[in-house]
């Protein structure tokens, strides 16, 4: 299976990375700046390059902004947890995102960007009820997509178990928590839960996780987007483990 990678940070990065890249559409009034490496890179892999019309591009880009480039790839490889994990670090305890409903594909890269940013250890993405991992989500993630392991879960209820068994705390992010973020202890291993964009967490995810938190709230909205909560989250969790 195949899938198109779009824009020149997510095109770079996957080129850089061990995705499989099986051609490289290029804008023909594009070759300056950033894509001279792009392109560069290419050649050094041997992979085929394509100058092709926009509008040819555009197609292939379906409506995501592709800034003159877009590439044919394999589809995502979703990593193993437990080899994951075997490899972090045993001084620093880990940070899992998982994703509980997450059906916009702009939150979802935008999540797995932070979550690279932040040095995360990973992002759970369970296979049914969240966005597809596609060229929005590699855009919007500006290349995180191929930075941070991406572990593909079933039952985010069961994961949320067995995670615990093996040590981790769950916190989920909810209107309703008993405390605020910074009151919250984020140094031990642990796994932060985002919800979905308009309902939240699911009931049987609020009822595993360890604890409920909030943000505190300052203005007249009492919400705030999943993808700025959970930076809001990731990076008090790195505040208090400095």
């Amino acid at each position: 299976m195949s899938d198109y990678i779009v824009g020149r940070n997510a095109v770079r990065e996957a080129l850089k990375a061990d995705r499989t890249i099986q051609r490289l559409f290029i804008a023909n009034d594009k070759v300056q700046g950033s894509m001279q490496e792009i392109i560069g890179l290419a050649k050094s892999k041997g992979i085929e390059i394509r100058r092709v019309g926009d509008n040819q591009l555009a197609k292939y880009a379906n409506g995501v902004v592709h800034q003159g480039v877009v590439a044919l790839a394999s589809q995502v490889k979703f990593a193993d947890l437990e080899e994951v994990l075997a490899a972090w670090p045993t001084d620093k305890a880990p940070i899992l995102v998982l994703l509980d409903g997450i059906e916009d594909p702009h939150n979802m890269g935008a999540i797995i960007r932070t979550a690279e940013c932040c040095g995360a250890t990973a992002v759970l993405i369970p296979k049914r009820h969240t966005a597809p991992i596609n060229a929005t989500v590699a855009k919007t993630s500006a290349g995180a997509l191929e930075c941070i392991p991406l572990v593909q879960v079933g039952n985010v209820a069961q994961t949320i178990e067995e995670l615990k068994k093996q040590g981790f705390w769950v916190l989920g992010a909810h209107m309703e928590g008993q405390q605020t973020l910074y009151e919250a202890d984020l140094t031990s291993p642990l796994v932060l839960v985002i919800g979905n964009e308009g309902k939240g967490l699911s009931r049987l995810t609020k009822e595993r996780c360890d604890f409920l938190v909030t943000i505190p709230m300052y203005g007249r909205l009492n919400s705030l987007n999943a993808s700025v909560a959970a930076a809001i989250l990731l990076y008090e969790a790195v505040r208090q483990r400095q």
